[in-house]
């Protein structure tokens, strides 16, 4: 948490490019996301099973939790005081105005939501209404979702919840018409569900809707001494991740308390676990805010990491180091050397085996590739993939398959 502050004294800095400021306070939102399903939910487990040795600091599980969670709130408190009292006026002042809420939206605007509504977002949508014979259906661990009460227009007096998850193959940063010359506006998809959120539920009528979110416990249990199989252990280990213990339950401040209560038993949350917040839930967001186009002058310059002095990319990379070492510096040094070295490697007809370590891989990974064409070739390829990289554990298990379909030796590391 700590270390949290110090990210979230950069959105802080006046001296930092207002872009990056932003920036730095997404970093903190999904920071403490993390640190929530995996260091809280531990101690959380360690709670239930009456787990009461004390840490290397001398604490019990039951009193980090006491010095973890006040923290924890004040530390939400700061972000959200810093996006709505620093960040958002910095914004409009610059010319990019987040709307806050539906309300603020002129008629024009109003107008353009509406028809966005209807054309893109409806049909993506599937409300839920829970009744004596619905159960409440799983929400799913880090979604936006919206909860509503709903009193049915036939009985009178028949209050229901519904919830609606916000799809997530949807962009949350809409960009709307705006007022103002050289202004760019921009509402977040919840605002525009939320307006229009009666055409959802025809028969009812709405009371009140508000939007929440819920953290589940996503520590992975695994005994790796046990695990025969580590890779199907894993599988089921991140399967289970969406049925983890709901730790925290994130509402706007401004939620109908007899809604809060319906969500308070139907997630079988405490109140130790509710964060009411000022703004909206999960400012993740604010990373593809900091990607859009045009405020070039409110970001740092694009960094471009320097060609490596020593290396000749016309001359193949084996000869080069037959004559000397060469050593790389990473990120000031660009990483093309370390593509060029593999692949080479892959066709080379003296190369017999490669023996690499992965431990997170980007989305389209030309080393991936290489691995994989150098074992279409014959040649003697293992590859230690890292299956426990924090939450890249998926993505993980992806790559390992396909480099055994392609004739590796995988050993998944512990």
């Amino acid at each position: 948490l700590e270390f949290n502050y110090r990210v979230l004294s950069e959105a802080r800095d006046k001296n930092i490019p207002l872009f990056e400021r932003i920036k730095f306070l997404s970093i903190t939102a999904s920071n403490l996301d993390e640190f929530f399903m995996i260091r809280v939910a531990s101690l959380l487990d360690m709670v239930h099973a009456k787990y009461n040795k004390a840490d290397i600091a001398g604490l019990t599980p039951v009193e980090q939790l006491k010095q973890i969670l006040p923290k924890a709130r004040e530390l939400m408190a700061n972000q959200y005081s810093t996006y709505n009292r620093s960040l958002l006026p910095l914004l409009e002042k610059e010319g990019l105005k987040i709307i806050r809420s539906h309300e603020e939206l002129n008629e024009e605007q109003s107008k353009y939501v509406d028809d966005y509504f209807d054309k893109d977002v409806y049909p993506v949508l599937t409300p839920m209404a829970v009744d004596s014979s619905r159960p409440f259906p799983l929400i799913q661990n880090k979604t936006l979702n919206i909860g509503a009460l709903v009193e049915d227009k036939k009985n009178k007096g028949v209050i229901d919840i519904a919830t609606v998850q916000e799809p997530s193959v949807l962009p949350r940063v809409v960009h709307i018409p705006s007022s103002n010359e050289g202004t760019q506006c921009i509402i977040l998809l919840g605002e525009i569900i939320e307006k229009n959120i009666d055409k959802l539920f025809l028969n009812y009528k709405v009371i009140c809707a508000h939007p929440y979110r819920i953290m589940r416990n996503a520590d992975l249990t695994i005994d790796e001494e046990d695990a025969a199989d580590l890779l199907k252990e894993i599988q089921k280990q991140i399967k289970k991740r969406r049925w983890g213990e709901v730790i925290k339950l994130e509402v706007s401040d401004n939620m109908d308390p007899r809604l809060l209560k319906e969500l308070k038993d139907k997630l079988m949350v405490s109140d130790e676990a509710i964060y009411e917040i000022n703004g909206p839930l999960d400012l993740t967001f604010l990373m593809k805010v900091n990607g859009i186009d045009g405020f070039e002058h409110l970001r740092y310059p694009k960094y471009k990491p320097q060609p490596v002095k020593t290396l000749n990319h016309d001359e193949n990379i084996f000869e080069q180091i037959k004559r000397n070492d060469i050593l790389l510096f990473h990120p000031f040094d660009e990483f093309t050397p370390v593509i060029d070295f593999i692949s080479q490697a892959a066709v080379d007809p003296n190369v017999l085996a490669i023996k690499q370590t992965l431990y997170r891989v980007s989305g389209n990974s030309p080393i991936v590739s290489s691995l994989a064409l150098a074992a279409e070739n014959g040649k003697q390829v293992t590859v230690l993939v890292e299956l426990k990289a924090r939450f890249d554990e998926e993505n993980n298990i992806i790559w390992a398959k396909k480099l055994e379909k392609s004739g590796c030796h995988v050993i998944y590391g512990l």
